[in-house]
């Protein structure tokens, strides 16, 4: 039995999983959504991204689990790969669902213009998506609906904190699942991890939030990489 840590990414809390932790536990597994500081019912907790780091590794360490199978969505993808570093042999695999995956000393938000990093420390969020911005994304109106609906504005620190590994990210048992609708191949960085020996890449033919287009795939395709 593996204990799954499932963790959503930018402006979603555990509730994103909720059509996905029944199919985890008939499958015989543990299943823990985590709702990062910040977000959600938690969205008036201070936030960073080492607090992400830590609200993850605070899961397990809490419930003593084992076998633990990190699971990062989208940016979440970044503190899931420090825990999964962090909890040291209670990690099985870590899982990186169309994600971004941290590298040491480089935040989310490296890249992005002077301008736009400005505007978001000024703001102290990122601010939700709209409706428009889910088309295209094997999403039906309701599934946008309820996304929308549920979404919170980003903690800014979160984005702008580097990331922090002690060892390479390739020294991790991973599996990557590209969602093809959100592009056909993984980013350079992410290519790269695959060429190891320790990384193996999934893809499914739908959008980026596969725990409401496709959640019983998702399901499927976490208990196998388990």
């Amino acid at each position: 039995m593996a204990e799954f840590v499932l963790v959503a990414g930018a402006w979603l809390g555990s509730w994103a999983w909720d059509d996905v932790v029944p199919a985890l536990r008939k499958a015989g597994h543990g299943a823990h959504a985590v709702t990062l500081s910040g977000l959600a019912e938690r969205h008036e907790v201070p936030a960073g991204q080492q607090i992400h780091v830590q609200d993850i590794v605070d899961v397990v360490e809490r419930g003593d689990l084992r076998d633990v199978v990190v699971v990062g969505h989208s940016y979440s993808g970044i503190p899931a790969g420090q825990a999964a570093e962090r909890i040291g042999d209670r990690l099985k695999r870590a899982v990186f669902v169309d994600s971004n995956v941290p590298a040491d000393g480089e935040a989310f938000a490296t890249y992005w213009s002077a301008e736009r990093v400005t505007a978001l420390k000024d703001s102290g969020f990122w601010p939700p998506l709209a409706a428009e911005d889910y088309a295209g994304q094997g999403l039906s109106d309701d599934q946008i609906t309820r996304i929308v609906d549920g979404s919170t504005p980003h903690p800014a620190a979160s984005l702008t904190e580097p990331a922090v590994l002690s060892r390479p990210l390739g020294e991790l048992p991973a599996t990557y699942i590209k969602c093809l609708l959100d592009g056909e191949t993984p980013s350079p960085d992410v290519l790269e991890l695959l060429a190891g020996e320790r990384w193996e890449l999934v893809e499914m033919n739908t959008g980026h939030w596969p725990m409401f287009s496709q959640p019983e795939e998702l399901a499927r395709i976490l208990v196998a990489a388990g």
